[in-house]
C-alpha cells in the first residue's frame, strides 16, 4: 500500500516529543470520568468493537455528541467541554503545548476492539497540523502500527504520528486502552519540538 508521498514528508512518520506526564495522574483524571457515556466513534466502516470517544476541547457551538468529537475542516474556534474541568491534569497536559490547541479528546478502544487500516487525511505537521497521542492507559496487547510498523507507546509519553499514513490499532489484552489525543497548529514553537530544537 502507497504511503504518504516522500517527497512532502519533512518530518519521520513517528516522534515521540520531548516532553512527559505523570501516569498515576493521568490515570487518576480517566477515574474522575467513570459513569460517564462515551461517544461511540462516527466512522463505524473504520473498526471493529467498541472505539469511542470524550470531548475535551470542541469546536464553539457544538452540542450534539458527534459534532463534539469531531474537529471539521476550517473550524477556528475550539472551547473546553465540561468533562475538561473535572480533570485538572489533562488540562495541565493540554496547557504544555505552547502553540494552537484545537481539538482535544479521549479515545478509548475497549479490549478485543480493531481499528482497521485507514488514513486520517491531513493529518500531518507538513500540511500544518499535528495530532498528539498522550496513552493514558494501555496494555501489553495493544498493537499500534504506522505504516506497517509498530510503535510502541507508554502512559505519559507524547507521540507525533503523521496519521496521513495508513495506520491501525488492535487491542488484543483484557484493560482498555485509553488515548489523550490532541491536534494543534504546527506553528514555530510545534515546528522546533518536531526539529529537536524546543527549549
Amino acid at each position: 500500500m502507497a504511503t504518504h508521498p516522500e517527497p512532502c514528508a519533512r518530518y519521520p512518520d513517528r516522534m515521540r516529543l520531548p516532553l512527559a506526564f505523570d501516569p498515576a495522574r493521568l490515570a487518576g483524571d480517566l477515574a474522575a470520568l467513570d459513569g460517564t457515556d462515551w461517544v461511540a466513534h462516527f466512522v463505524k466502516a473504520n473498526y471493529e468493537g467498541d472505539w469511542s470517544a470524550l470531548p475535551l476541547r470542541a469546536p464553539a457551538g457544538a452540542t450534539h455528541p458527534i459534532q463534539m468529537i469531531y474537529s471539521p475542516p476550517g473550524a477556528t474556534d475550539f472551547v473546553d467541554t465540561p468533562f475538561l474541568e473535572r480533570t485538572p491534569y489533562f488540562a495541565q497536559v493540554i496547557a504544555a503545548f505552547h502553540c494552537p490547541v484545537t481539538s482535544v479528546r479521549l479515545m478509548r478502544l475497549t479490549p478485543g476492539s480493531v481499528i482497521k487500516e485507514h488514513r486520517d487525511n491531513d493529518l500531518a505537521a507538513e500540511d500544518g497540523v499535528a495530532r498528539i497521542h498522550v496513552p493514558v492507559v494501555t496494555n501489553d496487547g495493544v498493537a499500534f502500527e504506522l505504516n506497517r510498523v509498530p510503535v510502541t507507546m507508554l502512559p505519559g509519553e507524547a507521540w507525533y504520528l503523521r496519521l496521513a499514513d495508513p495506520h491501525s490499532v488492535a487491542n488484543r489484552g483484557d484493560a482498555d486502552r485509553v488515548h489523550l489525543v490532541i491536534d494543534v497548529v504546527v506553528d514555530d514553537w510545534m515546528r522546533g519540538m518536531l526539529e529537536g530544537e524546543a527549549s
